[in-house]
C-alpha cells in the first residue's frame, strides 16, 4: 500500500525541502520504491536532485492543470529506487488557475490514484504557504510531517497550519494524520536550540520524532551540487540524521 506523506510548514526556511530530498533519498537507499513530488513553485527539490527545472518540458504543473498523466512526468534520479515528479516555474500562477476548477482541492489526489507504478512511499514537498497547492497535498496524503527549526519564532504561525490540517480532516480527507514533528537546524551548543526543542516537545508530546536534524555544513552544501546529502557525503552528520529519520519512519510503519 502506498504511504503518502506531505511535508508541510507555511513558514519558509525551516528545512522542509531539505527534509523532502534527504528523507526520500534515505528511504530509497533502503530499497523502498520511493516517489518525491515537488509541488513547490520554487522547484528546489527538483534542482536539489540534479534536475534543471528550466529545461524540463513536463512537470507537476501539466499534471494538475493540463490533464497530463502523472505517469508521463515521472523522472528517474541518481538513486535507483527514487523517482521524481518535478516542478517548474510555470507553477507560480497555478493557484489562480485552480480557483475555478471543479474539485480543485482533489486534483493531486486524483493524479496519484492514476499511477501505474507501485511505490512504497510517496513524499510531497509542499510550498511555504497554505494555499490550494498545499491543500491539494494534504488532501492527497495519508499523513503530514511538520519540520520546525530550532530558532526564534519556531512556533510562530503553527496554529494556522494545525487549523488548516483540521479543516482538511473535516472536509476533504478524514484519514489525514500528523506523522510527526521534526526538529531541524539543531545546535546543541546553543541554549536557544535546547529551549525550542523543549518547547516543541512540551507542545506536541509523543508526536515529535526522536531523530533531530543538526546544523551541518555538508547538508547545506549538497543542494548546490544537485545531490542528496547521502550521495554528497555519506558519513557526515546530516546523512546520519536523515538515515536515522528514515529508519524511525520505516520502523513505525512495521
Amino acid at each position: 500500500m502506498r504511504n503518502i506523506i506531505a511535508i508541510a510548514n507555511q513558514k519558509g526556511g525551516v528545512g522542509k525541502t531539505t527534509t523532502a530530498i534527504n528523507l526520500a533519498a534515505c528511504i530509497a537507499v533502503g530499497e523502498r520504491r520511493t516517489l518525491l513530488i515537488d509541488i513547490d513553485p520554487q522547484s528546489n527539490a527538483t534542482s536539489g536532485l540534479g534536475i534543471d527545472h528550466n529545461t524540463i518540458k513536463k512537470s507537476i504543473y501539466e499534471v494538475i492543470l493540463k490533464n497530463e498523466s502523472i505517469n508521463n512526468v515521472i523522472t528517474a534520479t541518481e538513486i535507483s529506487y527514487l523517482d521524481l515528479v518535478p516542478s517548474s516555474i510555470r507553477l507560480v500562477g497555478a493557484e489562480v488557475e485552480l480557483v475555478n476548477l471543479i474539485g480543485r482541492e482533489k486534483v493531486l489526489r486524483d493524479a496519484i490514484e492514476d499511477l501505474n507504478k507501485e511505490y512504497d512511499y510517496i513524499f510531497i514537498d509542499c510550498p511555504p504557504s497554505l494555499g490550494l497547492l498545499t491543500i491539494n497535498s494534504l488532501t492527497a496524503a495519508h499523513s503530514v510531517l511538520i519540520p520546525i527549526q530550532c530558532e526564534y519564532y519556531a512556533l510562530e504561525g503553527l496554529s494556522q497550519l494545525l487549523k488548516t490540517i483540521r479543516l482538511v480532516q473535516k472536509n476533504l480527507n478524514s484519514e489525514l494524520e500528523i506523522k510527526g514533528v521534526l526538529l531541524t537546524m539543531y545546535d546543541n551548543r546553543l541554549n536557544l536550540s535546547r529551549q525550542v526543542a523543549e518547547d516543541v516537545r512540551n507542545f506536541f508530546e509523543e508526536k515529535v520524532f526522536d531523530t533531530v536534524i543538526h546544523r551541518n555544513v555538508r547538508l547545506s552544501e549538497a543542494p548546490s551540487f544537485g545531490k542528496p546529502v547521502i550521495l554528497y557525503d555519506a558519513v557526515c552528520m546530516g546523512t546520519e540524521n536523515y538515515i536515522g529519520l528514515a529508519e524511525e519512519i520505516i520502523t513505525h510503519e512495521k
